[in-house]
């Protein structure tokens, strides 16, 4: 039997050479067709997938491996609710396509969605994401009087210091001449008096 076996399984090979061959060659063609079909990848984009912005982009571009159609080609940029923040301005250049973008306020999670069609009318289809930080908006019309009204006080507050200053210096002028006045009124007064003594003890003195 297995004699038998072998002998037919020898004969179906020698009975289709070529059909053999054939199915050989196709199989090579196929396993290196494939590979090539599927060469078109993402190779660059603006912003970089995953990338995290505290500037807003005015645009968006995806750059493929190979030459783009002209035609066929889709880029879209949606917020994280879903609405979609590109003017729709879809360009086509050699290997990148570019959409313009709308300005973007809102921070969070934006999608950017793709499908590129080659020159081997393989479409490229895919999605990647990117973070945009919107600047704080600094809403503070009641810290402006605060500051106002600080620098207002400081001069003010200097002001009232210059003129206890002012005050206590007039005041210690005064007193100044008021000591010098009693000093000089009570040596005038010792004066007259001494004088006074000698008038005194002349008159009572014999002639």
């Amino acid at each position: 039997m297995k004699a038998y076996e072998g002998v037919s399984m020898r004969n179906l090979i020698r009975s289709f050479p070529a059909r053999t061959a054939f199915v050989l060659v196709l199989s090579a063609f196929i396993a290196l067709g494939l590979p090539a079909a599927q060469a078109n990848t993402i190779v660059s984009s603006v912003p970089a997938i995953g990338a995290v912005l505290s500037i807003a982009p005015n645009a968006v571009s995806v750059t493929a491996a190979t030459t783009l159609l002209a035609d066929g080609n889709s880029l879209a940029v949606t917020n994280s609710k879903g609405t979609q923040v590109d003017d729709g301005s879809l360009t086509i250049s050699d290997t990148t396509a570019v959409v313009g973008l709308k300005p973007l306020t809102a921070t969070g999670i934006y999608t950017v969605s793709y499908t590129l069609l080659s020159a081997t009318d393989t479409p490229l289809t895919g999605s990647y994401t990117f973070l945009f930080n919107a600047p704080a908006i600094i809403s503070t019309p009641s810290s402006a009087p605060t500051s106002t009204t600080s620098s207002v006080t400081t001069p003010q507050h200097t002001t009232s210091n210059g003129a206890a200053n002012v005050a206590v210096l007039v005041f210690v002028g005064l007193a100044t001449v008021v000591a010098l006045f009693l000093i000089w009124y009570a040596r005038l007064i010792w004066i007259q008096s001494r004088r006074a003594r000698k008038r005194s003890s002349h008159d009572r003195s014999p002639k």
